[in-house]
């Protein structure tokens, strides 16, 4: 199993990035791979960076995909997860998916898990919308997600989605809805939203660390702010009533009851944050 996100295009304040970081603090992942930039990047477009330490040049970080290996066991997966996290090429698409895939092959990945995030009309205040993609119906079930319907541009994700499912590598593609008039980074109730998702995905109890209660905070900014500005308020007040007026009451039952899912699962999985 691997989990993927690329910054970038696919990545409306860092949300999506921020899963695959979280996770791989909370399970400690080791580095493994790394592919060679020069091939894929336009340093004009995407530099490096350099750090420099009381006068002393420490390192120089070039921009690419790095692969990291998570031990899972006490989480309850049957296996360990391989965590991606990347840029976004500037060119040679097609040979780095070839690369990454080839990758993927070489270390046992039979199914990946991509997240992205995108600006959109949604509200901070509601549940954030999830929307769902993929070439395997088994990973798809129980998503907590709306099924998508898309045709129009595409970034590395979809890209990567596509030659994977060609490769017989099961994906499953997760896109989040990042208020636009919030898009700044970071956007912990966003990334808080993927990992519930990637959880359901797995059926097994992710852990969480600070980001409930830094969605929480997130939220009570964001309504501070709101206040100090009338045509912001109003405007939220619209994207609420749109909303309200979009969500089906059956809609809502599911999301009660992938809710209570998750309770259930949380509270008997020993894997939980305090274990990790």
């Amino acid at each position: 199993m691997a989990i993927a996100a690329f910054e970038g295009w696919n990545d409306a304040a860092e949300a999506a990035s921020g899963v695959v970081n979280h996770l791989g603090i909370a399970w400690q992942s080791t580095p493994i791979a790394a592919i060679d930039p020069d091939d894929f990047y336009d340093f004009q477009v995407n530099r490096p960076v350099i750090e420099v330490v009381a006068g002393k040049t420490e390192r120089l970080i070039w921009p690419t995909t790095r692969l990291s290996l998570a031990r899972t066991a006490a989480t309850g997966l049957s296996r360990d997860v391989v965590l991606v996290h990347g840029v976004e090429p500037n060119m040679r698409w097609r040979g780095f998916t070839d690369e990454l895939i080839s990758g993927f092959t070489e270390l046992g990945v039979e199914a990946l898990i991509l997240a992205g995030a995108l600006l959109a009309d949604s509200p901070h205040t509601r549940p954030v919308p999830v929307t769902v993609s993929g070439s395997s119906t088994q990973l798809l079930r129980g998503v907590g997600g709306e099924a998508s319907d898309y045709k129009g541009s595409s970034g590395i994700v979809g890209v990567l989605q596509y030659s994977c499912a060609v490769a017989d590598i099961q994906t499953v593609s997760l896109w989040a809805s990042v208020p636009h008039y919030v898009a700044q980074s970071p956007s912990p109730k966003v990334t808080l939203a993927l990992l519930r998702s990637v959880e359901d995905i797995l059926d097994v109890s992710l852990p969480q660390g600070d980001l409930p209660e830094e969605a929480r905070a997130w939220e009570r900014g964001v309504d501070e702010l709101a206040q100090q500005d009338s045509d912001v308020a109003e405007y939220v007040r619209t994207l609420e009533e749109a909303k309200d007026a979009t969500d089906l009451p059956e809609a809502s039952g599911d999301a009660i009851a992938r809710e209570f899912e998750r309770y259930l699962r949380r509270r008997g999985n020993r894997g939980d944050v305090g274990d990790l």
